[in-house]
C-alpha cells in the first residue's frame, strides 16, 4: 500500500496547479499523459461521461470543467492553440471513476481521488491522513456507489433482495478468488449482522470500492439486460481486479488483515471527539 500511496502523489500531485486564489486545479492533456491514454479524442470520451455523472450529481458542469485554449510549440520556434480543460478536484475524481479498468493507473487514481475528494477538510496532505481516516473516506465513497450499483443492477433485471444478493456474491466470488460474502465473513471470525465492508482496512475497500464502481460503469455503458448476465459481469469485473492486485504484487484481499476496530465504531470516536 505505502508503494501505491507514494505513486500516488508523485503522479497526480505533480501536474496539480494553484491559482492566484489559492484554488487546486488539473489540465485535462497532463492527466490524459499521466492516465496513459494516447488519443486526446478517447479521453474526451471519457471526460464527456464524468460530465454527464457530474450533471446527475446534481453539480454545476462548468464549475469544475473549465474550458480553456492552450498555446503549445509545433517546431522551428511556432505555436498553435489546442483545446484544455481545467479541471476541479472533483471532476478528475469522476474522470478516473469513468476511466478505462484495464488501466492499472485508473485503479490507483481512484482511490486516490475518492479519498482526497471525501477528506480533504480533515487533511490536506493524502500521506497525513490516518489509516482509520481513509477507512472512513473509502467506506462511504462504497455506500454511496452501492446506491448506484443497485439501481444499474435492477435495471439489467437484478429485481428481488435475494437476487441483488446473488448478484454481490458473485462480484466478491471474482474478487475473493471463489468466496462468496459468508466465507469472507467466516474468514474475518465475524458474526450473523456484522457487515464485512466494516471490518476492511482502506485497501481492501479500495478494491472493493473499484469493483463497485467499474461493475456500475460497465453495466450501464454496455446495458446489460437479464440478470445471469448481470451475475457475470460483477463477476468478471472482480476477477479483473484481482488480476490488477497480482500484476502490481499485491496481497490478494483475502490474505489481508483484519482491522481490531470496525468502520462504524470509528465513526462514533470521531463524532465524539467533535462534541468535545
Amino acid at each position: 500500500m505505502e508503494d501505491l500511496q507514494k505513486y500516488s502523489e508523485e503522479t497526480f500531485e505533480s501536474i496539480k496547479h494553484i491559482n492566484e486564489y489559492g484554488q487546486e486545479y488539473w489540465f485535462a492533456r497532463e492527466l490524459q499523459e499521466v492516465l496513459e491514454y494516447t488519443q486526446w479524442r478517447r479521453f474526451e470520451e471519457t471526460i464527456d461521461r464524468a460530465k454527464i455523472a457530474c450533471e446527475k450529481s446534481g453539480n454545476e458542469v462548468s464549475d469544475h470543467f473549465a474550458d480553456v485554449g492552450k498555446m503549445v510549440p509545433i517546431g522551428s520556434g511556432a505555436e498553435r492553440e489546442i483545446n484544455d480543460i481545467m479541471l476541479s478536484r472533483y471532476a478528475c475524481y469522476l474522470i478516473v471513476q469513468n476511466g478505462d479498468p484495464r488501466k492499472e493507473v485508473i485503479a490507483v487514481g481512484q482511490t486516490y481521488f475518492a479519498v482526497k475528494t471525501r477528506q480533504q477538510e480533515l487533511a490536506e496532505n493524502y500521506d497525513q491522513l490516518t489509516e482509520d481516516q481513509k477507512r472512513l473516506a473509502i467506506r462511504n465513497e462504497i455506500k454511496t456507489h452501492n446506491k448506484s450499483l443497485a439501481a444499474a443492477a435492477q435495471m439489467a433485471g437484478v429485481k428481488t433482495p435475494l437476487e441483488y444478493a446473488v448478484f454481490q456474491n458473485y462480484g466478491y466470488m471474482g474478487l475473493y478468488g471463489g468466496l462468496k460474502a459468508k466465507d469472507i465473513k467466516q474468514r474475518k471470525g465475524l458474526k450473523d449482522g456484522q457487515d464485512i465492508l466494516d471490518h476492511m482496512g482502506s485497501t481492501e475497500l479500495a478494491a472493493n470500492l473499484f469493483r463497485a464502481t467499474q461493475t456500475d460503469e460497465k453495466l450501464r455503458r454496455e446495458h446489460i439486460q437479464g440478470k445471469a448476465t448481470a451475475y457475470q459481469t460483477h463477476y468478471y469485473v472482480g476477477r479483473k481486479v484481482r488480476q490488477t492486485i497480482r500484476e502490481l504484487g499485491g496481497t490478494m484481499p483475502e490474505d489481508l488483515p483484519t482491522p481490531e476496530k470496525s468502520v462504524k465504531q470509528i465513526a462514533k470516536e470521531q463524532e465524539k471527539k467533535k462534541l468535545k
